[in-house]
């Protein structure tokens, strides 16, 4: 997540365009999703919080509601939530929603979810040990959990501005890899596999690249650039469509970009890559 969507995330539901960097993200998370749960056999998969993308809100999972998968989601801000139920309804996918005032609680059965899967959300838990705890209590099979890459430069570069008393919903301490490893360990869970991801050819910069141009360059020139970036883009730029059975070829499109991320060594994906996952399941005994 760009700490920038926290304040205008609403925009996206009216005007769709997430641009090429969120689009190529979307499908390399899904091959994340689609391989893990076809690894472990989900046909269930709980995602809270579902605040943590820089784009369109809530829809992580389509990917594995397309499969079958029974998709549960959780949010803190019930507007928030009562769009993401209407978008899910308008292309004809069942979703189940809860509202989650502070994570301290999942209202579900033990064991009762196969998967857990959090994309860089899980900053909003008030109290990550006791979330955690929760998220083991009610995932049977894998827990899957992606962070921001925070030895990445965008990354560093978004939190410039960051303080807690600007932005007191985010708590940086929570997607600290090895705290979250340490707590599902004592958890009874087990790394299984690990690495950063989401590595295309431009920087994590959290915005599109007419508006970070525009940020650093002087004001005239920066309206001149706003204006072409407006100009030249003729159509939204979203998985939408995708999903919607207008643009069967989205993936394969935005799969163009992923050179990148097929060859860069794990140093260079250190520094350039913009997220990093984490797959858990249960220790053997």
């Amino acid at each position: 997540m760009a700490i920038p969507i926290i304040n205008d995330w609403e925009k996206y539901f009216t005007d769709p365009h997430e641009g090429l960097g969120s689009s190529y993200e979307r499908v390399v998370i899904n091959d994340l999703l689609k391989r893990t749960a076809d690894r472990y056999g989900v046909k269930s998969v709980l995602e809270s919080p579902s605040f943590g993308f820089t784009g369109i809100s809530g829809i992580n999972l389509l990917s594995l509601a397309d499969l079958g998968i029974r998709v549960y989601l959780e949010d803190h801000d019930e507007r928030r939530l009562d769009l993401i139920g209407k978008l899910w309804s308008e292309l004809g996918r069942p979703l189940q929603t809860a509202y989650n005032r502070d994570y301290r609680k999942l209202d579900y059965p033990d064991s009762s979810i196969d998967m857990y899967f959090s994309f860089s959300a899980l900053w909003f838990a008030q109290d990550l040990p006791c979330f955690l705890r929760e998220v083991s209590r009610v995932t049977d099979k894998v827990i899957f959990i992606s962070v921001p890459n925070i030895t990445g430069l965008g990354y560093k570069m978004q939190i410039k501005d960051y303080s807690p008393q600007k932005y007191p919903d985010l708590r940086l301490g929570n997607i600290d890899r090895k705290s979250i490893i340490f707590i599902l360990s004592k958890l009874g869970w087990k790394l299984r596999e690990a690495g950063w991801f989401d590595c295309p050819p431009w920087p994590d910069i959290g915005m599109a690249k007419e508006d970070l141009l525009a940020k650093w360059l002087p004001a005239a020139l920066g309206s001149l650039i706003r204006k072409r970036g407006s100009d030249a883009r003729k159509a939204p730029l979203s998985i939408l469509d995708h999903y919607a059975g207008k643009d069967p070829d989205f993936s394969s499109r935005m799969m163009k970009h992923n050179w990148l991320e097929k060859f860069a060594p794990r140093v260079w994906k250190k520094y350039w890559a913009h997220h990093y996952h984490m797959v858990f399941d249960r220790e053997r005994r």
